[in-house]
């Protein structure tokens, strides 16, 4: 039944493949510049580390989280970046850009650190649902308005570990089924969830 409600959207080799691409493109456009990547946790992590391998290049790296916050879903820091920034050549690293909301308001909190230049990669940019227009230099695919899991992405902490990414076709019915049923899709599918 979950694989109506489920479908693979993004192979392992696709990722990679163009993660690799990417790496190069960057190095190429960075090379020299030592650049700060600021990787925006948590669904970034898997992109960052394969993207950095990919990147021959001085570079250094560092996090920060955000979190919304009242009834407006106000945007702030919750985790900071630990290197200064100030004239420093960033590239903010994105898992998913949908609304262009958040990124948005990242890009102006970075920006008043003086930094000397400011650049963003994703690996999904969900232009569909773009309600403000940022700059997004770099992107790995554009995507769908599905709902996207695995490779960093998150239903609820789970399935980030998954090497491939997933469109849930009918939210509604994965969110409930169990999750012993959720899990076996993914494993029938051959992904790397235990057993």
């Amino acid at each position: 039944m979950l694989d109506e409600i489920v479908v693979e959207a993004i192979p392992e080799p696709a990722l990679t493949s163009r993660i690799a691409e990417l790496g190069r493109e960057l190095a190429e456009a960075f090379d020299g510049r030592n650049p700060v990547l600021v990787a925006v946790l948590q669904g970034a992590v898997p992109f960052l580390a394969d993207l950095i391998r990919a990147m021959p290049i001085e570079l250094e790296v560092d996090f920060l989280a955000l979190s919304r916050f009242g009834e407006g879903g106000r945007v702030r820091i919750a985790m900071d970046t630990e290197i200064s920034l100030e004239g420093r050549t960033v590239l903010l690293v994105e898992d998913v850009v949908d609304t262009g909301l958040s990124l948005g308001v990242l890009r102006r909190l970075i920006r008043a650190r003086d930094v000397g230049s400011l650049a963003t990669v994703t690996l999904f940019d969900k232009v569909a649902r773009r309600i403000v227009d940022v700059p997004l230099e770099y992107r790995g695919f554009e995507v769908g308005d599905e709902f996207l899991v695995g490779y960093g992405l998150d239903w609820e902490g789970r399935y980030r570990n998954l090497r491939s990414v997933w469109a849930v076709l009918d939210l509604p019915a994965f969110q409930a089924a169990e999750e012993v049923e959720q899990g076996a899709v993914f494993r029938l599918a051959g992904d790397n969830l235990a057993p």
